[in-house]
């Protein structure tokens, strides 16, 4: 099968740092494909690396067939790049700027207007096409970089987390323009913090933690892969989460993990009978349990339960 992008033991490191440590990748075409993990994971270097920005210490990769270093003008001609910060003149109105992208990459005077008015109009821009950019609120800069991103018409798209820094709604309606690029079979990698983005966006999911890909497959079979439910407990102010864990590891033999704010202690459980066990042992020892709730898994559980897992193989 050809690969829109693949990679086979990439490397990079920068000076004793090694950012990025034998990541393989094989994306499909047309495929929206989400690398999760958090800051200083490798996401950037990766991408950097896939787009022809950084060189690769170790290991091969190619878009559409074409070697990223060998052949790296060819593809760039096949690929463009957004990021968190748009790169449009913010003293010219949206239609502008598109007119403006629109004959760089080689349209007519004619071809330019009518595809700016045309991709305004795709990306819910059209009543603001006539506005200069400095007025555009994050999300909607976000919307018109992407739209100016397809004027090339990019076989393959990468997002390098583009929703950092963006309102709930203005993610919401970049997500419905993410949509259309790949409906339009574009193939897309997206590199973000935001488990949910991933969930509601990707074909495919990669996890990514210290510089290596540590599990790939869709939201649904990386979901269930948990097994059984999620048990979420809120304590009380003035409980300590860590003691709790230690609780349900010992007594129950449950892997579990607080949030950052420390209240919301999560774990897996298999049978519903186990998670009243569990509450019912927490009161009897005075831990205070304000709530709690059994709910499916989702990708933050997931997140966990292989950053438990990567950690207990670390110190094996």
């Amino acid at each position: 099968m050809a690969y829109a992008i693949e990679a086979q033991g990439l490397r990079k490191s920068f000076k004793t740092r090694e950012a990025v440590r034998g990541v393989d990748l094989a994306i499909q075409q047309g495929e929206l494909f989400a690398l999760l993990g958090p800051n200083g994971a490798g996401k950037t270097t990766t991408i950097h690396m896939l787009t022809t920005l950084l060189h690769p210490d170790e290991g091969t990769a190619s878009i559409c067939g074409y070697d990223v270093v060998k052949d790296a003008a060819v593809v760039r001609r096949n690929i463009s790049v957004t990021g968190q910060y748009a790169a449009l003149d913010e003293s010219l109105t949206g239609w502008q700027n598109l007119t403006l992208f629109a004959g760089l990459h080689g349209y007519s005077r004619k071809d330019a207007r009518a595809l700016a008015v045309e991709l305004l109009e795709s990306f819910n821009l059209a009543e603001a096409g006539d506005r200069t950019v400095g007025t555009y609120s994050g999300g909607m800069r976000r919307r018109l970089d992407l739209a100016a991103g397809i004027l090339s018409e990019p076989k393959v798209m990468f997002l390098d987390e583009p929703t950092t820094g963006l309102d709930p709604q203005s993610r919401r309606e970049l997500w419905d323009a993410v949509r259309h690029l790949v409906k339009n079979g574009t193939t897309v990698l997206l590199t973000t913090q935001y488990l949910e983005e991933a969930d509601q966006l990707a074909d495919r999911i990669g996890f990514i933690a210290q510089g290596r890909v540590i599990a790939v497959d869709t939201p649904e079979k990386l979901k269930a892969s948990i097994g059984g439910k999620t048990l979420t407990i809120k304590l009380a102010e003035g409980t300590d989460p860590a003691n709790v864990c230690r609780l349900l590891t010992s007594e129950f033999g449950m892997e579990a993990h607080s949030d950052e704010g420390g209240l919301i202690v999560k774990a897996a459980v298999r049978e519903a009978a186990l998670a009243h066990s569990v509450i019912g042992t927490l009161i009897d020892q005075t831990a205070a349990v304000d709530d709690f709730a059994l709910s499916e898994p989702t990708l933050d559980d997931v997140y966990f339960a292989l950053a438990i897992n990567r950690g207990n193989e670390v110190a094996s």
